[in-house]
Formats: C-alpha cells, structure tokens, sequence
C-alpha cells in the first residue's frame, strides 16, 4: 500500500460498521442520514460484500453472483438509499428451465407460475392458490417444526418434478434445502412470486459506486483495504458488557455501537472472542449451522462479437429428478446460467459475458492440493462450456477469458469461515438478533437464517438493524443528558 488506509480516520465514533456487504451498507447509511457519526470499514479494495464485481483484460467485468432478485428491492431501496438507485432496477426479459423433467420460459410471476403449474403440470388451480395463500400467512412467530420438503410434499403428494419447479431457484438464491424450515423458503419464495426478476441495470461496480457517493453525501465515512483485528469490550464492574470500539492495523477507533457485518460466528469467536459472552449464550452459537458455498465460472465474450438471446437466467441440469443434494454434487449434473447482455450491463459499448453458478460444499474442495485443485477448476470450467454449447452452438469460439471461483475462493477474499456464499442457517438468526443482549452495544447484520441471504434480504436486515442501533445510541443520550 503507498498510503495508510485509516488515513482521516476519526479516533472515535457513534458506530463503526465491519464490512460493506449489502446489510452493512444499509445500515451505515441509514444511520448516517440520521445525524450518527459513522465509519465503515472493507477489508477488501472493493466495497459491497458478495455484490460485487471484477474486471480482467479484454474489457472484461463481471459481477460477483446471480443478477436476479425480487421487486421489492425497489422499495427497499427508494426507502434506504435514492430514487435514483431504485429507479436502476429493471425486470429481466426472460427466465427459463431445462431439465428432463420440464422445460419452458417463464416470467417468474404468480401469475404465470400459476398457470404453468396448472397448464404444464396438470394441477386444480384452487390447491395452487391455496398454497401461495399458505405462504402469505407464515409469520417468524409462528412456531412450527415443519420442513421444506415436509411441506411441499403435503401440498402437492409425490410431484418431484413440481418440488423442483418450486425449490431449485430459491436453493441458488440462498442455499436452502428441503431439510430447512419451511418458514425460511415461504417467506423468500412469496417476495418472488409478485412481479418477477429484477436486476440492477449497469451491474453492481454502477450500483456501488451511487451507494458510496450517498454514504458519503450523509457524512459516512468509508474505508477499505482495512482489516478489523479486534471489537474491544470492557465490563463494568458490576459485570455489565459495552462496546468500547475496535482495532485495525494496530489503531484503536472507539465507538459506542458496532455493526458486524462479518460470519456471525466470525463475530462471536473471532472478533470479539467466547470469553466476553456467556457460556449459555456460546453453546447456542456453537449449535448454528453454517450455509453451503458455491463455484462460479466467468467467461467473457471478447470484444466484438454478440450472443444470440437465449434468456437473462436458466436454471438447467441432466439430472432426472430433484434433490438438495445433488446441486451441490462435485461436478454434478445442474447448474444456473446468468447472461449479460448489453442492456442488462451497458458498458459504452455492447459487451456480453455469461456468469454459470452451482451450489458447492467446502469439504469437497478443500483439502485438494495445489495440481488436483487446479485440475478440478479445469474440469469445472471445461463441463460448463460444453453445457453452454447446447445452448449457444459455437460459443466456445465467441469467449476469449474463462476463469473460475470455488469455495476456497470465497474464503480467501470474504473471510468467511468454510468459504460460505449463504451464512448460516436458521438457527443463526437467533444468535445474530441475541447479541446486544449479551454485549450492549454489539450489533450484527451478516448472512443468516437464509433469509437474510440474497440482495434484498440483506438490505433489508441492515434497515432493521439500523433501528435497533439508533434506539441504543439514542438511549445512551438520555442516560449522559
């Protein structure tokens, strides 16, 4: 580095937020139009977490993950953010699934899914309806031990291709499986199923760039490259627990809150440490599930040549039937398509690229060593252009850079623990929303409970914790007036 990264930096803070994911992004500006001295702090050159982007030679840029989420990150974002940003968000032209069990174009709306499911798939309308009707009613507070796959196959009994339809594009969104709560896939799979996809037009570098300028605009002051070593705690001597601030490359920053966007569990064993919290409290965490990862294959088109239209996502596989499992498999047989066309990502001139994600573990990657490592990224790369084939005959000679990310990825430029994309499970939620009660002053707004993964649950789980934050600070106020 030519410079210290916490140049400017303030030596102390209303909140200091760790991380510029989606969650810590909101809850930083949120908190910074509302009159809080704030400081955000990246640990990479980048900000905005998994939505985020890369650029390689040959004017090649890719964005980090699927480009698809529900429209209400239009509203979350016209609320939390600009006008201007929300007004970025476009629907996509064309949704498509392929697989030996059905195969069609969709728009991805109730509507249409409704009358694919009675029409494709020969189902009474009324127990479709009541369905979606069933989804729309689940609340968090509702106690129930039910299954994903427990529920699905008690609405429509021995259907695997309509438990397929159903499952397979949520389980790319966040990593869920038929074995998670059936309340984690109702809630996510009822905000799709308005109005369709929907997409940041010009991609996440235009989308990241606007958020910085706001945060700026309402007094955040934002810094990268800048690795958080420590949230430092003191206790009282009446054994009460208080943020004191963090430490960063060897400076310590004080705050009277601090959101962490990081792994919960990276936050309680790592960041602040097991010694601070109870031991009550550590054994719940030490209970919670993390998420799985995944492996992405990048291949940009060189400058020039065109793509035919072929849809903006197809979710594809050889695969006969349906299982969690298998999306996951070490090169298995299923894997999703984003395409970028010039409308989705206008780059002063037309440029297309095709981003391919599959669900992954993290045991099957990493203990390879460096030549099986590599041969496997090979691999990968090699059956996801002869996927891509089928569909765009000739392709191969049309893209110039192949490059290929796995979970051993993730971990090196996240840090998060296993390489995970989604967070942990359900049972992280828990801990995440208990944290303040354990340390005041102690916030957390990362990936968990499934829900919370995805773009829009993300930002949104950052506006909820930005209220959270401001009731403290402001509760601090009174006690010091």
């Amino acid at each position: 580095m030519t410079k210290d990264p916490l140049e400017g930096a303030a030596s102390a803070y209303d909140l200091v937020v760790i991380g510029s994911g989606l969650g810590g992004l909101t809850a930083a500006n949120v908190l910074g139009r509302a009159g809080h001295g704030v400081a955000l702090l990246e640990q990479h050159y980048n900000f905005g977490g998994l939505a985020t982007w890369f650029r390689r030679k040959g004017g090649h840029t890719f964005d980090i993950s699927l480009h698809g989420f529900p429209i209400g990150m239009k509203k979350t974002c016209r609320k939390y953010w600009t006008q201007e940003i929300a007004d970025s968000i476009e629907q996509l032209d064309g949704v498509r699934f392929d697989n030996p069990q059905f195969s069609f174009e969709t728009e991805f709306t109730r509507v249409d899914f409704t009358n694919k499911l009675v029409d494709v798939f020969g189902l009474e309308r009324a127990k479709v309806e009541a369905f979606y009707d069933e989804l729309r009613r689940m609340d968090f507070f509702d106690p129930t031990t039910e299954t994903t796959g427990e529920l699905l196959e008690r609405c429509f009994p021995g259907r695997n291709d309509v438990h397929r339809l159903l499952m397979e594009p949520i389980s790319y969104a966040n990593g869920s499986t038929l074995d998670d709560p059936a309340i984690s896939y109702g809630i996510v799979f009822s905000n799709f199923m308005s109005k369709g996809v929907y997409t940041f037009s010009g991609g996440t570098d235009t989308l990241i760039k606007k958020m910085k300028a706001e945060l700026v605009a309402n007094g955040v002051e934002i810094f990268n490259s800048v690795l958080v070593d420590k949230i430092v705690i003191e206790e009282s001597p009446m054994g009460e627990r208080r943020v004191a601030g963090v430490e960063a490359l060897g400076r310590f920053i004080a705050a009277k809150a601090v959101v962490s966007n990081a792994n919960v569990l990276t936050t309680v064993h790592k960041l602040v440490g097991a010694a601070h919290f109870d031991p009550d409290f550590v054994a719940k965490a030490g209970k919670v599930r993390l998420n799985t990862s995944s492996c992405q294959v990048y291949m940009g088109v060189r400058d020039g040549a065109e793509l035919p239209w072929v849809t903006d996502l197809l979710f594809t596989s050889t695969r006969p039937t349906f299982t969690s499992e298998s999306l996951c498999d070490f090169h298995g047989e299923s894997r999703t398509f984003s395409f970028y066309y010039p409308k989705t990502r206008p780059q002063g001139r037309p440029r297309y690229s095709v981003v391919s994600s599959t669900n992954a573990r993290w045991e099957d990657w990493a203990e390879l060593d460096q030549a099986a490592y590599d041969a496997a990224k090979d691999k990968l790369a090699a059956d996801t252009l002869a996927c891509l084939e089928g569909y765009v005959p000739g392709v191969g000679g049309l893209i110039d850079h192949v490059e290929v990310a796995t979970p051993r990825t993730f971990a090196f430029y996240t840090e998060h623990p296993t390489g995970t994309s989604f967070g942990t499970k359900f049972e992280g939620l828990e801990v995440s929303t208990q944290l303040p009660d354990e340390i005041g002053g102690l916030f957390h707004a990362g990936s968990v409970g499934i829900i919370m993964s995805g773009w829009l649950g993300a930002a949104n789980y950052g506006a909820i914790c930005a209220n959270k934050v401001d009731a403290w600070l402001y509760s601090l106020a009174e006690v010091s007036a």
